[in-house]
């Protein structure tokens, strides 16, 4: 398994290499967050890469996540999240 920090975001689901993965989070803390522990759904050999993909929404006390609207980035198509504190 891995464990993630989070802080004030909902997650709906999580896959490792395209296949599902439970995941749950653990006791919040008031100035770390709440740690997102991901259970891989096969165990990986050593050296093997794993694809995490996590959908998640955010919320304005999410604070180490930051949005730049379309306008703002270079392409001016998409928005853009970039996130603090790893």
């Amino acid at each position: 398994s891995q464990v993630l920090d989070t802080k004030d975001v909902q997650v709906f689901k999580v896959t490792v290499n395209g296949q599902d993965a439970q995941f749950a989070f653990g006791e919040k803390h008031n100035f770390k967050g709440t740690p997102l522990e991901i259970t891989f759904p096969n165990e990986l050999r050593r050296g093997q890469e794993a694809i995490v993909e996590i959908s998640f929404e955010s919320s304005p006390q999410s604070s180490a996540l930051q949005w730049f609207t379309p306008e703002q980035t270079s392409g001016k198509k998409h928005p853009f999240l970039f996130s603090q504190c790893q």
